[in-house]
């Protein structure tokens, strides 16, 4: 073995706050270099001392976005020049036509808005539910999938009366025809062909400091529209015209950008090719580049100033 590699997030290392990683990083005796899947913004006291202390136990130090790298260094303290910025992987996939892979799945003569990731609270998919009857009266053929199992550490709390209640939701707003949800983890070709006939991918999340998002990343390689509130990673990703933002908890403004994009073919084709087009730089082959590069580097001892810089490839195509 010549290098540890770290994937860190809320949730994944037990102890407080995740603790239970510093554990693991102090025995190593081989180069660590560390992943940061989110940064959470304003941490507690404990957050900032173990990310700092783990930050500092490492040889290279990569956080997803430039607004992770940002919070890194406004919250934790954490200098600029000890991080590097490298995005989140996502799939090559073709560019096809989604009316052709709909009756895959059951959706021939509908006009699709997907999300999709694991189920729990802070998604926003109620204020989407509460979208859909201006949505299904400008289209009737409008389906809003929800793909996705319920998160094991909510499941394991609280079972499935998150779920419910969603689905109540739809009752109640007369939407069981046009809401479907899709209770299952799916597999890297089934979830390919989701993305694929998809019309419309939303990501309505409320926490607006989230510095990372898989759905975004993955809604891009798709070349499809994204609408969604402006977090973080949704602002730097999608700003200025690689798909619409609209204000957190607003079924109104949701629903007149998904009625536009669902009956303009070609702005969504524009807008799509747009947000593909600056997902290149973030295949896996590009991304697994990047690594290598820092884990040689780790490997030879090379600090990051001495060292040349990795490339931020999701700023290759401006």
């Amino acid at each position: 073995m010549e290098v540890v590699c770290i994937q860190y997030g809320r949730g994944i290392w037990g102890g407080e706050d995740g603790a239970y990683v510093l554990d693991l990083a102090r025995a190593l005796r081989v180069p660590m270099v560390t992943t940061f899947h989110d940064v959470p913004a304003g941490p507690t006291p404990i957050q900032r001392a173990n990310i700092a202390e783990l930050v500092g136990l490492s040889a290279a130090t990569i956080v997803m976005s430039q607004s992770a790298a940002a919070e890194m260094t406004r919250s934790y303290g954490i200098p600029a020049d000890r991080l590097d910025i490298v995005p989140h992987g996502v799939p090559h996939l073709p560019q096809v036509a989604a009316d052709t892979i709909k009756p895959r799945l059951g959706l021939q003569g509908r006009v699709v808005i997907l999300s999709f990731g694991l189920l729990e609270p802070g998604k926003g998919y109620e204020t989407v539910i509460d979208a859909m009857p201006a949505v299904v009266a400008a289209h009737p053929t409008a389906c809003y999938v929800i793909l996705g199992a319920t998160d094991p550490n909510y499941l394991a709390a609280d079972g499935n009366a998150y779920r419910a209640g969603l689905e109540a939701q739809v009752a109640k707003r007369g939407m069981t025809q046009n809401v479907k949800f899709v209770d299952r983890f799916v597999g890297r070709v089934e979830l390919g062909n989701w993305l694929e006939a998809a019309d419309v991918i939303t990501t309505p999340y409320e926490d607006l400091d989230q510095t990372v998002s898989s759905t975004l990343s993955f809604a891009m390689a798709a070349g499809k529209p994204i609408v969604s509130t402006p977090y973080a990673y949704a602002t730097e990703m999608l700003s200025p015209d690689r798909g619409r933002l609209v204000p957190a908890g607003s079924a109104e403004a949701l629903a007149s950008e998904f009625i536009e994009l669902l009956g303009d073919p070609e702005l969504r084709s524009a807008i799509g090719l747009r947000a593909y087009e600056r997902s290149r730089g973030m295949v896996w082959w590009e991304v697994g580049a990047q690594y290598r590069r820092i884990f040689d580097a780790a490997i030879d001892g090379t600090s990051r100033a001495a060292r040349p810089p990795v490339r931020n490839l999701t700023a290759v195509v401006a």
